[in-house]
């Protein structure tokens, strides 16, 4: 199996570097017992003005594993991330993983991803399900964050936890299967809207626990804008 990771990035410079090396640990430990023959890190960044464009630069020549995808302006993740799965479409890679750059998905998760997509066509690290959690995270953050996956479940009806979650893993036939040039929402609205497609489609979807932790260093790029969204966009997806 070929995988591909897409890390999308605006100001990270504080974060790139050491999540890459974390990443690369695991995969030239772990990744030949799960029959991964080939990982690589996408680094989509959005002209951070920070230089986390440039540093994703130096790490691309210091290692052929990681390649970088610039992008003119900062117009969403939903975007960042349609842009970084075309891109592995264009290549030959048989999976595709989504990876926040601060260090709130822990690469150690990696080799789960690698078994379950054995069997399943969509693997969700999953902050709902028995086993998982979150780690310093405010009341009001959890009430937003658990409070977004019970309606979106209610109103569309999956069996998903963690319908806003963001460290997933796509075969490639479910990327090509859901028509991602016609993705429109962004951040919580772009996880469910992406896992709404694969599920219509009758893939074979499955959540495992995680412990996400809030970052500890960069600024979260959370918003209100994001939070209407999400729930203007779900119910809209209900009558598509």
């Amino acid at each position: 199996m070929k995988f591909l990771i897409v890390i999308p990035t605006y100001n990270e410079i504080q974060n790139l570097k050491g999540l890459t090396e974390s990443v690369f640990q695991i995969v030239d430990s772990k990744a030949h017992l799960y029959g991964v023959t080939k990982v690589d890190v996408l680094v989509v960044d959005d002209n951070s003005p920070d230089g986390t464009g440039k540093l994703a630069e130096e790490l691309s020549k210091a290692d052929s594993r990681v390649f970088v995808l610039h992008r003119s302006q900062k117009n969403g993740l939903g975007k960042a991330y349609v842009a970084g799965f075309a891109w592995a479409l264009d290549r030959d890679y048989d999976a595709i993983c989504e990876m926040d750059a601060d260090f709130s998905h822990n690469p150690t998760y990696l080799p789960e991803f690698w078994r379950l997509l054995k069997d399943y066509d969509v693997v969700m690290g999953s902050r709902y399900v028995e086993g998982g959690g979150v780690k310093n995270w405010g009341f009001t953050r959890k009430i937003i964050s658990r409070g977004g996956s019970v309606y979106a479940r209610s109103i569309l009806g999956m069996p998903v936890q963690d319908m806003t979650g963001g460290y997933n893993a796509w075969k490639r036939k479910v990327i090509e299967a859901v028509d991602i040039s016609t993705l429109r929402s962004e951040g919580y609205a772009f996880q469910i809207e992406l896992k709404w497609r694969a599920w219509k489609k009758s893939f074979k979807l499955i959540e495992f626990p995680i412990l996400f932790e809030d970052r500890t260093a960069g600024k979260s790029k959370m918003s209100k804008r994001i939070i209407v969204e999400a729930m203007l966009r779900v119910a809209g997806m209900k009558v598509n």
